[in-house]
């Protein structure tokens, strides 16, 4: 195949070939140059040491931990260009990194510690890829495979187990058989590595166009018992009783919601929030007599899982503050003659930052449990709340502040300047004056 390559990585080769250097690109970028997709990671794999490459690039930084060389980009907001030494790795005792790299001096040393066949060819600078262990072959074939014994290449990195379940959920591909089974089989080492890894990667699967899919893989694979053991306890309790709209068990529901929540985006907190929001209704449920199946309370014992969750996966603040949130007031009241104050409560509740994210999940709820997608009710609650949010929410939202009531009334800073704005903002909230800044300096003056 004949690659049109850019200028900067022609460039790249060239200095190599001139210093007597092998040089290869290698892992993503070739997958997705077969593919015919753009590439954004350019990595590169030589025979050269890294001191010999920052000879070469004398501009250029060094990862000591990593062992890679890296050459900042002529473009700002352009990933660098990475370049590591062929090396060989030895013994894994934190399941995650090697304890011992040497540098290798050929190409396939270098390929054959790699994770799967299709990030582990090269394209050299003629043009021509190399491919020792089929990774062509299989992505015609749409599969992840491991690189040689899928248990050692597990037994490496047990990350790898959630990259193969990363990259099948964004390329739509399946795992390979033996691959697979080798995951099923090493599961329980996902334990051993560091949670922010494990949440970058669930990130990533949850950001990914085939999510659904790739969460029913992740379950398949035995990692969701690892990375969120409370959703395998959904799988199977029913929620079908007489006059519930409910047509699958919570698991499943969760799982359709998911669905429908990832055509309208792909906001990774907003679809795991989707996924998580019943995840209290193993502990609440109850059936009645009658045959009604109720789960009371269960968003409180959802919202204290999500807590957990978020904790045990190291969420950002404002991660985790999203995630709780949805959960929390996901069972907001759309019904009619609702007061503006209800409305208002729900707005600070859920933040006005949310407020969207919470119709979605919302939208995403009624579609999992069979439902159309909205309703009249639901419908009109939108419109209410931009009419509502159209109203401050604090003093600090009104359209004037304390130095125009010291200068009006000719006072200095004290309490009498607070209680103005409060009673303002009492008058505004009431619908006595409107928030604009004409209205509200004319009744500073009548104060």
């Amino acid at each position: 195949m004949n690659f049109q390559l850019p200028e900067k990585i022609l460039g790249v080769f060239s200095v190599f070939q001139k210093a007597g250097f092998e040089i290869y690109i290698v892992g993503g970028a070739v997958r997705d140059l077969l593919t015919s997709k753009l590439v954004y990671d350019w990595d590169f794999t030589t025979n050269a040491t890294p001191e010999e490459i920052l000879k070469l690039f004398p501009d250029a930084y060094y990862d000591n931990q990593f062992g890679t060389v890296g050459i900042k980009p002529e473009v700002e907001g352009e990933r660098p260009l990475e370049i590591t030494t062929f090396r060989t790795e030895s013994g894994y005792s934190d399941s995650r990194r090697p304890d011992q790299i040497t540098w290798g001096k050929t190409l396939e040393e270098d390929l054959k510690r790699r994770d799967f066949t299709i990030n582990a060819m090269a394209l050299g600078p003629d043009n021509q890829i190399i491919d020792h262990f089929g990774g062509q072959e299989d992505l015609k074939k749409k599969l992840i495979r491991a690189v040689g014994d899928p248990n050692e290449r597990f037994a490496e990195d047990a990350l790898r187990m959630m990259r193969a379940i990363r990259i099948a959920t964004q390329l739509n591909f399946a795992i390979e058989e033996n691959t697979l089974e080798a995951i099923k089989n090493n599961a329980p080492t996902l334990q051993k590595i560091a949670k922010e890894r494990v949440k970058d990667e669930l990130f990533k699967i949850l950001s990914a166009h085939y999510v659904y899919e790739g969460i029913l893989l992740l379950r398949l694979s035995g990692l969701m018992a690892q990375v969120l053991p409370e959703m395998e306890k959904t799988f199977g309790v029913e929620q079908k009783s007489p006059g519930r709209h409910h047509i699958y068990d919570v698991g499943t529901h969760l799982l359709m919601a998911l669905k429908a929540v990832a055509e309208k985006t792909t906001d990774p907190v907003i679809r795991l929030a989707t996924l998580i929001h019943d995840i209290g209704k193993p502990q609440t449920y109850k059936k009645l007599e009658t045959g009604t199946i109720t789960f009371y309370n269960h968003e409180m014992v959802s919202t204290k899982i999500a807590e957990q969750i978020a904790d045990r996966l190291k969420f950002s603040n404002h991660e985790a503050d999203k995630l709780i949130k949805l959960v929390r007031w996901h069972q907001f009241s759309v019904s009619e003659n609702q007061t503006d104050s209800a409305i208002r409560r729900f707005i600070k509740n859920v933040t006005p930052e949310y407020v969207d994210d919470a119709i979605l999940l919302r939208i995403g709820d009624r579609l999992g449990g069979g439902a159309r997608e909205t309703s009249w009710r639901l419908e009109e609650f939108k419109k209410r709340l931009v009419e509502v949010q159209k109203q401050p929410f604090a003093v600090r939202d009104l359209k004037v502040n304390g130095r125009d009531v010291m200068q009006i009334l000719q006072i200095s800073a004290g309490p009498k300047v607070g209680e103005t704005l409060q009673k303002l903002f009492d008058a505004v909230v009431a619908g006595k004056l409107t928030n604009d800044r004409p209205t509200l300096l004319s009744a500073i003056k009548k104060t």
